[in-house]
This record gives structure tokens, C-alpha cells and sequence, in this order.
């Protein structure tokens, strides 16, 4: 059974992914996670602790859904590695679709809220790093800087594509074409003298 704060942040993923991060209300949280408003306080202490860790908690999540294998396959060369995080971002999963509409409404508002925005920097950072890691993998001759904004690039367009497809701009599997597509460029650039 998850624990109760798990159960909130799950609900907080939910809320916003349905009504944003305005329309995110205590009371509406605590309904839909089936717990007290007291709770909430309790745990998260202000409605900025909760964004805060619903933004961890998607963070984690889909860390675990791109990184997650099976023990006895066999493991996976550099380029699979990065094909594999960065289009398990575009599955049509009742979870990845949930992460990434609340991850697109966490941008939307950071626009206007610098506490969120240097959170959400942080975090995009991280995933930026993790890709260009991925990429020194496949290409490891690469500079860091090109490796760096190689990962930006690629980072950005994931982003993009999730936005379309979720908005019903691109059907998945042109999404994860266009996102395949733009990794062999960025390697391709990264084989150049």
C-alpha cells in the first residue's frame, strides 16, 4: 500500500494534469486522495511544498518507467540506452500521458512563478545531463559543451512532441518518428570533425 504522502502526490499529478496548476485546489486534492486538507498541511506544508514534490514525484516516475527493465533481459549498447529514455516519454500510457500533462502545466505556470521556475530548471537540468550522458555513451570523442547542447536540443523537441501528441497535433508514432529522426541528426552532428 503506498504510503499516504505517495497517495497525495499521486492525486496532485492527477489534479494537475486535468485542471492545471491553477486550478489545483487543497480541498479538491484532499478529495481526490481520499485524506484530510490537515493532512495535506501536514505533509506538504503549503500549496508550493506540494508543487514541489508532485514535480519530484513525476520526476521519479518517469525516471522509473524510462529506466525500468526486466533483470534477465539482456542489457541494452549506449544507442538503445538513449532511444529507449528518451521515446518511453511518448508511450500511450495512462501514467506517461498523466506525467506529461503535469509536466506541461508545471512549465506553463513557472512562467509566472519563480519559485517553480528554478525547480523546474533544476529538474530540466538533470534530465539534460542524463541525456548528455547518454550521448557521450554513443559518441564518448564528443566535446562536453556539444554533448551538452545536443542533450538541450533533444530535451526541447521531447518536450514538444509530448505537448502536440497530448494535444491531438501529432498521432504517437509521428511523434516518436520525428523523435528517432532527431537523434540520428544529433549524432550525426557529433561524429563531425
Amino acid at each position: 500500500m503506498a504510503s499516504r504522502s505517495t497517495q497525495i502526490l499521486e492525486a496532485a499529478a492527477r489534479v494537475i494534469a486535468r485542471r492545471g496548476v491553477r486550478g489545483l485546489r487543497v480541498e479538491e486534492l484532499a478529495a481526490e486522495a481520499g485524506v484530510s486538507t490537515g493532512l495535506i498541511y501536514y505533509h506538504f506544508k503549503d500549496r508550493t511544498g506540494i508543487l514541489r514534490h508532485t514535480l519530484e514525484f513525476i520526476n521519479d516516475r518517469a525516471e522509473r518507467y524510462t529506466t525500468e527493465r526486466d533483470p534477465d533481459a539482456e542489457p541494452l549498447g549506449p544507442r538503445e540506452e538513449l532511444d529507449q529514455v528518451l521515446l518511453l516519454e511518448l508511450q500511450d500510457t495512462p501514467e506517461v500521458r498523466e506525467n506529461s500533462s503535469a509536466w506541461g502545466e508545471l512549465r506553463a505556470s513557472a512562467v509566472f512563478d519563480p519559485v517553480l521556475r528554478e525547480d523546474l530548471a533544476r529538474a530540466t537540468l538533470v534530465w539534460v545531463q542524463e541525456v548528455a550522458g547518454l550521448l557521450g555513451q554513443v559518441q564518448p570523442m564528443a566535446p562536453a559543451a556539444t554533448l551538452a547542447a545536443a542533450a538541450e536540443r533533444l530535451t526541447a523537441l521531447l518536450e514538444g512532441l509530448s505537448m502536440r501528441w497530448l494535444s491531438g497535433g501529432l498521432t504517437i508514432d509521428h511523434a516518436r518518428t520525428l523523435m528517432q529522426e532527431a537523434v540520428e541528426v544529433e549524432l550525426h552532428r557529433l561524429r563531425q570533425p
